[in-house]
């Protein structure tokens, strides 16, 4: 299973970015602009863990980690906070109110991305597997490298997305519109065809030939990844 992550950011090209980024480490990311939205969207679909924002419009980062540690469901929901507070005092009170980790602006995507892995390790580790086997391919997440047969496999980001998403889920047929918002996200308009051009692209990086295909076409259904062990 893919870890959802809701990140709570109302700066819009700082949002684009750790979207972009968090993606590219092969998570499902939603975006929520302000607190009251970031609740509702908590509410609609639990995520695997939030990044959120401490200053925020109508309700305050703050507050919405106060609340949703109220709530029985959302007890446990893993948080990382992120502030251009840098004070001993506004850390610890972030941390008292519920928060998992606190990463003050500005960071790196890399040290961003490396505390949403410690956190979920921490927290639900099985949601943090680094390394995903599936027959003679292997997928490593930290290094964001695959192998199969033990070669290496050079995919494009997407592709390796896709991927991914399948080799958490072998055997399971999904459509092209579950692939989409899956992997290119609900938000994003894409025409379906797109992930026949980006499937054929991963068959080819990954050597297939009829014999060795691992991606099953099921007319009229959508694919699915058939393997063994």
């Amino acid at each position: 299973m893919i870890p959802h992550i809701l990140v709570v950011e109302d700066e819009d090209s700082l949002a684009t970015l750790l979207q972009y980024n968090l993606q590219k480490e092969g998570y499902e990311v939603a975006l929520a602009g302000d607190g009251e939205e970031a609740l509702l969207k908590v509410e609609e679909r639990a995520p695997d863990l939030v990044v959120l924002d401490w200053m925020l419009p109508k309700v305050s980062g703050i507050e919405v980690c106060r609340r949703l540690r109220q709530r029985n469901e959302t007890r446990n929901l893993p948080i990382i906070m992120l502030t251009a507070r840098g004070e001993e005092s506004d850390r610890i009170r972030g941390l008292d109110t519920g928060a998992d980790d606190y990463v003050v602006k500005p960071f790196s995507m890399t040290e961003l991305a490396a505390r949403v892995r410690a956190v979920l390790r921490r927290i639900r580790p099985g949601l943090a597997e680094d390394r995903v086997r599936r027959g003679d391919i292997v997928v490593d997440r930290v290094e964001h490298r695959v192998k199969r047969g033990g070669q290496e496999v050079h995919l494009g980001p997407t592709e390796f997305r896709l991927l991914d998403y399948l080799i958490q889920h072998p055997g399971r047929v999904f459509s092209r519109e579950q692939l989409l918002d899956a992997v290119w996200g609900s938000d994003v308009y894409v025409e379906a065809r797109t992930v026949d051009v980006h499937i054929g692209r991963l068959r080819k990086a990954l050597g297939v030939t009829d014999a060795t295909d691992p991606i099953r076409t099921v007319r009229s259904a959508g694919y699915s990844l058939d393997l063994e062990g």
